[in-house]
């Protein structure tokens, strides 16, 4: 993503130039910590006031309550391990591991044992859900749960167990019922929780009262936003040359020049297709994950066990709803192979948080930047620099006697 035009100066220095991953003063870096630290702290208060992790409710609503609590104490401490160290270092101390609201000042744990809780939480939660059907896609489930333990192990790096997110990914797939989004869908604003290939989001309303602080206030000209007032966020330049012209996802992105030049005006926009939206008020949905993900997951995790057919067959679940021949996969294999899917994660989820995923776990660089960003044009970043990794923030550090050191 680039930051193409500042006006506001909200992002540049901070965002676009790495102070706030560099620097464990500011505030855009405390952000992180605190986001995910306090959805931890009140899945703790659930999981307390139902038994504790190892509680096993009778009552249904109970074991789901529970299920959907250790999941998204799994899903905030996967995603703490992701921003807040360089990489998976099994032996490295990254993290403060909270297992109740009643913990207070703990050291940091080791990666090993963070990724001990998250499976451990995620296992459970498939169990104590297995009977459980959500009443909306705002709702974690048994799906959702094995979703997230599939980026988990794949995290790991451990080829021995790619079996395993295989397995997940397919599980997902079968029990979701959820289709990749087509050809029509991928330009159709991104908008709706209802689209079949969405498999988790938020349902958004004018009774939220979610305004200009919002994804939407971010990137999309068609609300009352930054991108539409003053800081245009558009795809990088490089990026969107690598796609082919006949590819379907190419038209996300305004093609002339100017302002508008490359931003996401056919991908993320709110329905009324009105510059500047209709209101103040969001009401365009959020996606949180989509089932391309899983067939997407699924090729990389086959590429790396040396099984390139079948990870072919998984990518072209993908990109058949997007190129009209994919025949050029069956000349692919090995590094080239797994290359191309991780354009392909970079190009399919532009703008949806997976590609820093996909970065970090295959240790890949940043794409160079192309010419369309403010800063660092021509540079690239490795997925271990420190312009990569937040720091553990100064609060923290100055609060907590057991934390001496970043990470």
């Amino acid at each position: 993503m680039a930051l193409s035009v500042s006006t506001y100066g909200w992002y540049r220095a901070s965002i676009t130039e790495y102070q706030c991953t560099e620097d464990f003063t500011f505030t855009d870096n405390y952000q992180v910590w605190r986001h995910y630290y306090r959805v931890i702290r009140s899945a703790n208060t659930v999981i307390d006031a139902l038994g504790g992790e190892a509680a096993d409710p009778e009552n249904l609503t109970n074991r789901a309550n529970l299920g959907q609590a250790l999941t998204m104490r799994a899903h905030s401490y996967f995603y703490l391990t992701q921003y807040m160290s360089n990489d998976y270092n099994p032996s490295a101390e990254i993290l403060l591991i909270y297992r109740g609201v009643s913990n207070i000042g703990v050291g940091k744990s080791t990666t090993a044992e963070v990724f001990e809780l998250i499976e451990s939480d995620l296992n459970r939660a498939i169990v104590l859900m297995a009977d459980y059907t959500r009443p909306t896609k705002t709702q974690a489930d048994k799906t959702i749960a094995k979703a997230v333990l599939a980026y988990t192990i794949a995290a790991t790096r451990d080829v021995s167990r790619m079996g395993e997110v295989v397995s997940l990914c397919d599980a997902v797939i079968a029990e979701s019922g959820a289709t990749v989004m087509s050809a029509a869908e991928i330009t159709g604003g991104f908008n709706n929780l209802a689209t079949p290939g969405w498999i988790w989001g938020v349902d958004l309303n004018p009774d939220i009262g979610l305004r200009l602080v919002s994804w939407w206030g971010q990137v999309d000209a068609f609300s009352y936003s930054y991108a539409w007032a003053g800081d245009a966020k558009a795809i990088d330049q490089n990026l969107y040359d690598a796609i082919p012209a006949d590819d379907a996802r190419k038209a996300q992105f305004f093609p002339g020049t100017g302002y508008y030049n490359l931003m996401p005006l056919d991908k993320f926009y709110d329905a009324s297709r009105i510059i500047g939206g209709p209101s103040g008020t969001v009401v365009a949905d959020y996606v949180y994950m989509r089932i391309a993900e899983l067939h997407m997951l699924k090729a990389e995790a086959l590429a790396k066990m040396g099984q390139d057919g079948a990870a072919r067959t998984a990518l072209a679940n993908v990109l058949d709803q997007r190129l009209p021949d994919t025949s050029y996969l069956n000349g692919l294999s090995g590094t080239a192979l797994q290359d191309e899917i991780h354009l392909q994660t970079r190009i399919e989820f532009w703008g949806e948080g997976k590609t820093y995923l996909s970065m970090k776990r295959n240790q890949q660089m940043t794409g160079a930047r192309g010419s369309n960003h403010l800063s660092f044009v021509g540079e690239s970043f490795a997925h271990n620099s420190e312009q990569m990794t937040f720091e553990i923030p100064e609060l923290e550090i100055q609060s907590n006697v057991f934390i001496n050191e970043q990470n």
